[in-house]
């Protein structure tokens, strides 16, 4: 049962960063804009983020088996339309559909595992293994992306999705479990779409606002996704059967565990998208030879995930959570400090960190979340880790995305207005131009875009820190995830 859920989780979590090394040739193909090339990115996660909580609460009440194998043939669907994609609008709209099928299975994965494994060792271990699955698979997307891509094209990163689905779906039906509480009250529309409403305008007002210079629009976005999500949090404290019950976030231990995990996607969804980018634009590497030299983060957050409960059974969460996001801290300044331009070697060492450091605090937050709530109300203990692993995500490549290409185009002032707007069109004006002067402009943009992952670098030092010392604080001290105080 967990080799089923896992398999759908790996699709699930791949389809978030999958696409980093292959965007040149699917902009190559499909000649998107800027702005387009980001949402072709990170719309998968902010759908998916959104829809979470809800999916969550429909698990809870009509199924979660009946959800998971629902999402995975949608996802299944949803890989075929981006894989036949002609258009760039297409391709997003096919990301969506994605989104929606991913947000039906993670929660459900998540919420069959709590109702399973019902020992809280082997609770903690199989999520020890789940979180290992999907941090790793974000981390292996590149990897996988950039084979499929060099040998079969853009499009191969969504057909490979198709014989897995057929396979899970098959397995799923035969061999999970069926779990649902007949006690719960009907769904609440209204909170669902102000819960909907509420995360995806907050992520898009804040990838808008990030850029700088942000139209009144934007944040009007980003102030009526708060409003959104203030609403949705009042309406749920006047209900019975509430959605997400937000008392939960009255217990620091969960309010930490979802911050950390939270930051944890941050932090590895920026880098590898960035870092896929510079190793392929910056140095010149094929796809696949970009993917290979992002397995270091990989394998470090398998390593950590399946550290993580030995040191649970030992060690307070508090300084766990320290440890694991400590490292993430630790990766992003090797990166800021490196001297320019940056060499691979130290860019290995920041993709372990990160990896190491995400794996031992997503595992250990997960944990938490799931012992925090009764087995009835998994899908909500489900949604809210998910939320944060897809926002995290989305948002990593929306901000510090946002971020890193303005102050690339800062950089660039003196270079062709097209050049400016980021190192792809940069590197096609420099095809373009030939001769000296495109080789002119192709370097000023691998300086350009080394100098502003060195800025990013130091930007996401002090989220990280803020963030990881806030953690440090809210978590009780000798708090343990499997048990409480001790």
């Amino acid at each position: 049962m967990l080799a089923v859920l896992c398999a759908s989780l790996l699709l699930v979590a791949m389809d978030a960063t999958i696409l980093n090394v292959a965007l040149p040739s699917l902009i190559e193909d499909l000649d998107p804009g800027a702005i387009a090339q980001l949402w072709i990115i990170d719309v998968y996660g902010l759908v998916l983020g959104g829809l979470l909580v809800t999916t969550g609460a429909v698990g809870d009440r009509y199924g979660r088996k009946l959800l998971f194998i629902t999402g995975i043939m949608v996802f299944g669907v949803a890989s075929v339309v981006a894989a036949t994609a002609g258009t760039t609008w297409q391709l997003i709209a096919g990301r969506v559909l994605l989104g929606i099928g991913g947000a039906m299975v993670m929660p459900s994965t998540l919420s069959l595992i709590r109702n399973i494994f019902t020992d809280a060792r082997e609770r903690t271990r199989a999520i020890g293994i789940w979180a290992a699955v999907a941090g790793a698979g974000a981390a292996v997307g590149p990897l996988v992306g950039g084979v499929l891509v060099e040998e079969y094209g853009w499009s191969a990163a969504f057909w490979v999705n198709v014989p897995v689905v057929v396979v899970t779906v098959v397995a799923g039906v035969w061999l999970l479990p069926e779990f649902k509480d007949s006690g719960h009250d009907r769904l609440d529309y209204l909170g669902a779409v102000l819960s909907v409403v509420g995360i995806i305008a907050l992520a898009w007002g804040i990838k808008h606002v990030a850029k700088g210079s942000p139209a009144p629009a934007d944040v009007l976005v980003l102030l009526g996704g708060l409003l959104a999500l203030a609403l949705f949090a009042r309406r749920q404290l006047g209900l019975r059967d509430p959605l997400l019950d937000v008392r939960l976030f009255r217990n620091r231990a969960f309010t930490a565990a979802a911050l950390a995990i939270l930051m944890a996607m941050l932090a590895i969804g920026a880098a590898l998208f960035l870092l896929s980018l510079w190793l392929q634009y910056v140095h010149g590497y094929s796809p696949s030879e970009a993917g290979l030299r992002t397995l270091p983060a990989a394998l470090a957050m398998l390593a950590g995930a399946l550290l993580a409960p030995w040191l649970m059974e030992r060690t307070a969460v508090r300084t766990i959570m320290a440890l694991g996001l400590g490292a993430v801290v630790a990766g992003f300044l090797v990166l800021a400090l490196s001297p320019e331009p940056t060499a691979y070697g130290y860019v290995a060492v920041v993709l372990v960190a990160l990896g190491l450091g995400d794996g031992v605090a997503m595992t250990t937050a997960s944990s938490v979340l799931v012992s925090a709530v009764p087995a009835e109300r998994a899908g909500q203990a489900g949604a809210v880790s998910e939320t944060s692993y897809e926002l995290g995500v989305g948002l990593g490549v929306a901000l510090l995305g946002s971020i890193h290409g303005a102050v690339y185009a800062s950089h660039m002032a003196g270079q062709p207005a097209t050049a400016a707007e980021s190192i792809g069109d940069a590197y096609e004006l420099s095809l373009a131009l030939g001769g000296s002067a495109g080789s002119a402009v192709l370097a000023a943009g691998r300086a350009a875009f080394d100098s502003a992952l060195t800025t990013t670098a130091f930007v996401c030092v002090g989220i990280v820190a803020v963030v990881t010392a806030l953690v440090v604080w809210l978590v009780p001290r000798g708090f343990h995830a499997t048990g409480g105080h001790h």
